[in-house]
């Protein structure tokens, strides 16, 4: 049970904060939309092109977790203090690339085919957001040293703050006002990159004069580059980031494929997108939670209490994942209403929310194996599930089969197909990784 509740009071905490985070999008779509359709439209491309770059970035970073959290376990205070000044290059490394691929963004705006008359305001907003690049990593830096450490509190007060920032700091840059002329869509970045400069200057204080922080003497002169340990942080940490751009690029792409089907579909795709997005919010907190634990114990020497721990976070996450599937099945009419007036969206919307409730229960279980078997250092054989079976079947097979036909599948061109397709990749994808899980944790053990 005291399992039990360190997860769950862990991962509850690190929940409200990635919920103020998400909440930073909502508020920029909000605002950009009162400036003027375009701004919104620039807002869509731009952030979908930031988000596939940073999320990825931001995944090769929260893969040190583990390292930490073992340190911690194994009561290397100092070494841990070691690993994080070694992280800063990693850190350099990976601002420099996300802040080139952000200031250079033809190649993705031409290979998109964004329209002429949104490019110059998608590349304004993207030069900006470039800035913010390393400010955000920096953040996230702090935010995994925290999470390793059980200690997720401070960072989300942080969050919670930088949502009240980042509210009257977009409606103002984007809108104007007091003598400042309206910036569009701009205003956005410009915001997003004050709140972000903010919250690794917040995290920087809070690492110089905390006192729980000055056992790990982070706070000493920077060695030179242990390309050791780098090679280890990228070993890691590379996989574990292309993983998530797989998971995420499958995600993302399946609306530009249901967009040919026209405007009831996409918008029924988008409620569907907007309720598995803000599901999936759950397992990320119990992922980071289960992570922190384990690699603690992995630490400590205790390969039976990490398997318990990984084995009490399999269980709370299905029992979550039933409820809230369950839920939404349950509800899917009524949600589908709220989220649409339109009677066509909101009927094509509850029959796709009723894939989206068994979508979530897999999504739910892989999403926290996935941090598990970052513990143990199993990150390849995950990456190339992943390809397989979210790009090559979730995602290309729904093409074919939504299109054209699979052997005995008549062509379905149904936005429900690609859901269907996502959802039976993810139950392997679950299945496997489970089964990894166990397999790895027991051979720890013995």
């Amino acid at each position: 049970m005291f399992e039990a509740r360190t997860i769950l009071r862990h991962a509850g905490t690190v929940l409200v904060g990635q919920l103020a985070v998400m909440a930073f999008g909502v508020v920029d779509t909000l605002v950009a939309g009162r400036y003027s359709a375009s701004a919104l439209a620039a807002l869509s491309v731009g952030s979908a092109i930031y988000i596939s770059i940073y999320v990825s970035l931001n995944g090769l970073i929260t893969a040190l977790l583990p390292v930490w959290a073992e340190l911690r376990g194994a009561g290397a205070h100092a070494a841990l203090g070691k690993s994080v000044r070694q992280a800063l290059y990693l850190c350099l490394g990976v601002s420099i690339f996300g802040t080139l691929a952000l200031l250079f963004p033809d190649p993705w705006l031409n290979a998109t085919g964004v329209p002429e008359t949104l490019q110059d305001d998608v590349r304004d907003y993207l030069y900006v957001l470039a800035l913010a690049v390393g400010p955000s990593l920096l953040f996230r830096m702090y935010s995994t040293l925290n999470q390793s450490l059980g200690m997720p509190l401070w960072v989300t007060v942080l969050q919670i703050a930088a949502l009240g920032l980042k509210i009257p700091l977009s409606i103002y840059l984007t809108l104007g006002g007091w003598g400042l002329e309206a910036q569009g869509v701009v205003g956005c970045a410009w915001a997003t990159l004050i709140v972000n400069t903010w919250l690794m200057l917040m995290g920087i204080y809070f690492l110089r004069s905390h006192k729980v922080y000055q056992e790990y003497k982070i706070w000493q002169p920077l060695e030179a580059p242990n390309w050791k340990v780098l090679k280890e942080f990228l070993r890691l940490g590379v996989p574990a980031a292309l993983s998530v751009l797989v998971e995420v690029t499958a995600f993302t792409m399946m609306a530009l494929f249901i967009s040919r089907q026209g405007v009831v579909a996409s918008a029924s795709h988008q409620i569907a997108t907007s309720i598995a997005t803000l599901l999936y919010m759950i397992p990320l907190a119990l992922g980071i939670a289960c992570s922190a634990r384990v690699g603690f114990w992995i630490g400590a020497n205790d390969p039976a209490q990490a398997e318990k721990a990984a084995h009490t976070g399999l269980k709370l996450t299905l029992v979550l994942a039933l409820l809230f599937s369950t839920v939404l099945a349950l509800s899917k009419e009524t949600l589908a209403g709220w989220f649409s007036v339109d009677t066509a969206v909101s009927l094509a919307a509850s029959v796709v929310l009723g894939w989206v409730a068994l979508y979530h229960l897999m999504d739910a279980l892989q999403a926290v194996c996935a941090f598990i078997l970052r513990c143990y250092r199993m990150t390849l054989l995950p990456l190339i599930i992943y390809s397989i079976m979210l790009w090559g079947v979730g995602l290309w097979g729904a093409f074919v089969w939504a299109y054209e036909g699979i052997g005995p599948l008549t062509a379905r061109a149904e936005v429900s197909t690609f859901w269907a397709a996502a959802s039976f990749a993810l139950c392997v994808v679950s299945l496997a990784f489970i089964a990894l899980v166990l397999w790895v944790a027991k051979q720890r053990r013995l």
